[in-house]
């Protein structure tokens, strides 16, 4: 009963909210043909209807992975009614020019005071919620699959000689469950092999939920190659907490399908464990934990053992999911990590993201959430994804490569 009653006052706000928005759409058509104003109000209702059936199925129907159409429905939609979100923000500054001119007019006995909305702020809201609309819709259409390589140059005082010059590359947050084909992720091993890294790390979120996701594209991901290895750590989406599962065996057998998928890849996962690499006598050590999280995400994550047989490496690599982790254990137990390489954000997939101004609201969750960051002699970089997840797009955050030249300060 009290799920009924949830949705229903959920339902009532969705089109109390957009029956505040139909002021502004009535005003900035009021000189358009009758025909015209009943097509674009039947238009406006009907979004409406749709906005509030999808959401009541949405609920009802929680727990069960969406296929694209679903995706790809309710994306819209959000879209749509953010867009409207914005638009009120223009209806409350005239409602507020004009209870301010009531008073005034109330308190000079003018007859003549016009009560009628701003036809020029409602039009002008309209354009300005296009704006987001706008960028969220190219996000979708193009801003998904806009691979980028992004190059980094990192100098470190304790990095072997023989190691000048190496080049790590770092992929993040695929989440395959979210692609419809597996031809962009073939332009992104495409893109990713022509780098001819020396190493290729991934950094967790492989499926959205469950490792059959991951089927179809295992061929495509085969290919990715690196002069040395590829290694991978899991992500908290990789766990399968997030839908309902039939017993605690099937999901224990589902995360052991996506392991094995690694192996398949020929991907070597890191368990909480690390790889010493060789060149010329010398060597580094790469460290890879299970998903470390705060915020309510799961710490699987044994720091302290993967670093085990380490102590003595002069240069040391660190593969973790979840930035956090980088406060909340790394800079504090283990100084002499030297890079962290994380993912998790996807930089809320949507952003500005331009020379001298990168913002996002995940910057309100997040201390470290897309880029580079130092502390003291410590690195971390967070890989925002090259996949997606819900809104199926990205703008401003596009899916990214990284790439990584080490060199010997």
């Amino acid at each position: 009963m009290g799920r009924i009653f949830s949705l229903a006052i959920t339902g009532l706000l969705i089109f109390l909210i957009d029956l505040y928005v139909f002021q502004a759409i009535k005003t900035a058509t009021q000189n358009l043909s009758p025909v015209w104003q009943r097509v674009i109000y039947g238009g406006f209702w009907a979004i409406t209807a749709i906005t509030i059936i999808t959401f009541v199925l949405a609920s009802l129907t929680r727990g069960t992975p969406p296929d694209a159409f679903k995706t790809y429905l309710a994306s819209t939609l959000f879209i749509i009614f953010a867009s409207k979100l914005v638009l009120l923000l223009f209806l409350f500054v005239d409602d507020a020019i004009r209870l301010g001119k009531i008073v005034i007019n109330s308190a000079s006995n003018e007859p003549t005071y016009d009560p009628s909305r701003s036809k020029f702020l409602s039009q002008l809201g309209l354009v300005v919620a296009a704006v987001p609309f706008s960028a969220f819709i190219y996000g979708m259409v193009k801003g998904a699959y806009d691979y980028r390589v992004k190059r980094v140059t990192l100098r470190f005082p304790n990095l072997p000689k023989a190691f000048d010059g190496y080049k790590m590359l770092q992929i993040s947050d695929l989440h395959t469950g979210s692609f419809n084909s597996s031809e962009p992720l073939k332009e992104a091993v495409k893109l990713i092999n022509k780098q001819e890294a020396d190493l290729v790390f991934f950094t967790g979120d492989l499926v959205n939920n469950m490792a059959v996701e991951l089927e179809e594209h295992l061929d495509t991901l085969k290919e990715i190659k690196a002069k040395t290895a590829v290694y991978s750590v899991l992500g908290n989406h990789d766990y399968g907490d997030y839908i309902q599962w039939e017993s605690p065996e099937a999901k224990r057998q589902n995360l052991q399908a996506l392991i094995d998928s690694h192996g398949k890849m020929g991907w070597q996962i890191l368990l909480n464990e690390n790889r010493l690499i060789d060149k010329d006598g010398e060597k580094i050590a790469v460290l890879g934990v299970e998903n470390w999280g705060m915020r309510g995400f799961a710490k699987h994550g044994r720091l302290g053992q993967a670093y085990q047989g380490t102590e003595q490496v002069p240069f040391k690599v660190l593969l973790s999911h979840d930035p956090s982790h980088w406060d909340g254990e790394i800079n504090k137990s283990f100084q002499d990590i030297d890079l962290t390489l994380s993912g998790h954000t996807h930089g809320m997939q949507f952003g500005v993201n331009i020379p001298g101004w990168k913002w996002s609201p995940i910057k309100y969750v997040y201390k470290q959430w897309a880029g580079l960051y130092q502390q003291g002699k410590q690195y971390l970089y967070v890989n925002t994804g090259l996949g997606f997840l819900g809104y199926p797009g990205r703008f401003g955050f596009w899916p990214e490569i990284t790439v990584f030249e080490l060199k010997s300060a």
